[in-house]
């Protein structure tokens, strides 16, 4: 146990944790140069194409360190992004030790606190790395000076690196060895084992990734999950280097996997306690936090045919993805589909991504929606996340939306445009502090729904790309909320109503019967789209309708000729109004629902 070490890599997104985990590998002889790829433990194709890690992974390296001992270096690669910091939370939970990144050209930024922060929750020890010292606009007395103020750190025990050229990765291997601790625990005392992750394998079933904090994980074992209750015998254990190493036992301080004839990950959960059925110990390892979803969205194919394709899709992606909901839903509009909720944007971006690409299937999403808390006046208090649950208003006592605590770094040219687009927002309780000369950290509390739409990119927007995002889910604070309807030529629109702010309620119908003016095509009478609250109308664009030309074959004579050619066409277009119905095309919907609202 003395010579190993649990270490994870966290940082910012974009910082280099990836690439510093390829160097790593490659320096201790984990994979051979003929089947060495750039970001070799991001698995998936859109992980690589995007260069953002989605789900962290794990290796078990071999490091001969200067002092002649041969160490066993188990590295936890993370993600950098917000949405997926439970992700994050897992693999520090498994660890003695963590790598802080921060970019030397860019500095500490927003994720690189929160991440630090989540780091010394679970008493860690930290070595911060100085990566990218390589680029023309490294500033490394600036990172220096950042990592002080900000962070409380030792400056200069950061170790300089470039792990895109390489250089400074022998120094992290010792850092790594030397100040890292070891891990503790009692080989001999009774099985206790964190489940720190899952992968499902198509042959053999959902494979744990487990760090095992106390007695020894082995095949043929019978193991209980503390969460579930549920008993499984162990087929196989073994390390995970880039192709799986099996071994007899994981002993304690040992990260690795097992296989226990599990079906899907649904079966577990991920955070949960392994233990010994015959001998368990009495309480679980403290510090599992269910994965909650913030976002919600319907998703429907654009054919009714792919509804069963669409299904069979989700099923398989939640196997690999344990955070992902689902149920079924339907829409007069749109046909079936299914209401999901994801941890956030992003984390919706790469599902409705991989269905596409993967499963080769043509989706529509509708607005993404956070979930309500309405009371009724019965006392009754309900959960609404899709607009067609939303209560008649004269029932509704009281509502409450969850609000979010919004942390931006930038340099202090950007406070005034930032401040404004936070009271946009309905920010509260902005305030802002300097991190080191011309950075400044800005904090304000503002509701989730306020950050769904394009806050990110209208931050990197009025910022020139020099803002970084992070939050976090404070409470559930009272909200004015009302539901929008759309009404296209007096029939409402199911699939494009929406929840919102009393405030925000006419400017985003309007933004929504604009688009679809612009994209229903004309028909022979003119077409009215209306945003309604209720029976109160609060927004409307009209569609012109086409016109013949019925008086073109009319050469000369008297006025009253073409007047009454123009009336008995004022008429059919009366009639036609009465009995005509609007088809909306699929685009439609796209347009609507893709357009960011400002």
């Amino acid at each position: 146990m003395h010579q190993i070490r649990n270490f994870c890599i966290i940082a910012h997104i974009d910082h280099g944790k990836s690439t510093l985990a390829d160097r790593l590998i490659q320096r201790c002889g984990g994979v051979a140069d003929r089947d060495f790829r750039d970001q070799i433990l991001d698995s998936m194709e859109l992980e690589r194409e995007r260069g953002i890690t989605i789900k962290s992974n794990s290796v078990t390296l071999d490091y001969q360190a200067q002092d002649g001992k041969t160490y066993q270096l188990n590295l936890i690669d993370t993600p950098g992004h917000v949405d997926f910091s439970h992700e994050v939370r897992r693999s520090l939970m498994s660890c003695e030790g963590a790598l802080l990144l921060v970019d030397a050209s860019q500095g500490v930024e927003a994720q690189t606190v929160a991440n630090l922060y989540l780091a010394l929750e679970y008493d860690l020890e930290v070595v911060p790395v100085i990566n990218k010292i390589d680029l023309p606009a490294a500033d490394i007395e600036r990172a220096r000076e950042e990592i002080s103020e900000d962070l409380g750190l030792d400056p200069y025990e950061a170790v300089l690196a470039s792990a895109k050229l390489g250089q400074g990765i022998d120094e992290i291997l010792e850092a790594i060895v030397q100040r890292l601790p070891a891990p503790e625990g009692d080989p001999e005392a009774p099985l206790q084992a964190l489940i720190f992750d899952a992968q499902y394998d198509s042959y053999r079933g959902v494979v744990l990734l487990c760090r095992v904090r106390q007695g020894a994980l082995r095949a043929g074992q019978t193991v209980r999950l503390m969460h579930t209750g549920k008993e499984y015998d162990v087929e196989e254990v073994g390390l995970l280097r880039l192709k799986k190493d099996k071994r007899n036992e994981l002993a304690a301080g040992a990260v690795g996997y097992a296989i226990a004839g599990i079906k899907t990950v649904r079966d577990i959960a991920i955070g949960d306690t392994v233990t010994d059925a015959s001998q368990p110990v009495d309480t679980p390892l403290p510090g599992y936090k269910e994965a909650k979803p913030v976002v919600f969205s319907s998703i429907y194919p654009v054919s009714t045919e792919e509804y069963e394709d669409l299904g069979k899709a989700l099923d398989k992606l939640a196997l690999n993805d344990a955070a992902l909901t689902y149920d079924k839903d339907s829409s007069s509009a749109l046909g079936f589909g299914y209401r999901c909720g994801f941890l956030g944007l992003l984390h919706l971006d790469v599902v409705q991504e991989r269905l596409r690409r993967e499963y080769d299937l043509s989706l529509i999403l509708s607005a993404p929606s956070v979930r309500y808390r309405v009371r009724l006046s019965s006392g009754e208090e309900l959960k609404v996340d899709n607009p067609s649950l939303f209560p008649d208003p004269s029932e509704v006592e009281s509502a409450t939306e969850p609000y979010i605590k919004a942390s931006v770094m930038m340099p202090e040219r950007y406070i005034g445009v930032v401040m404004e687009l936070c009271r946009e927002r309905r920010g509260l309780n902005t305030t802002f502090h300097y991190l080191a000369q011309g950075r400044v950290e800005l904090t304000s509390e503002m509701p989730l729904a306020e950050v769904l739409f394009d806050f990110y990119d209208r931050l990197k927007s009025v910022t020139q790309g020099y803002g970084s995002f992070d939050y976090e889910v404070l409470d559930y604070r009272p909200t004015e909320l009302v539901k929008v309807d759309i009404l296209v030529n007096g029939d409402p629109v199911d699939a494009l109503a929406q929840l919102v702010h009393r405030d925000k309620a006419r400017q985003r119908a309007l933004h929504y019967c604009e688009r679809l003016a612009e994209t229903i095509p004309k028909q022979q009478f003119k077409i009215a789209v209306q945003g309604a609250i209720g029976g109160t109308i609060i927004a409307r664009t009209t569609i012109n309708p086409f016109r013949k030309d019925v008086t073109a074959r009319c050469y000369g004579g008297d006025i009253t000729r073409k007047r009454k050619l123009l009336e008995k066409q004022r008429e059919g277009k009366k009639r036609m109004k009465r009995v005509g119905s609007i088809e909306i095309p699929q685009s439609a919907f796209v347009a609507v629902l893709k357009t960011d609202v400002d």
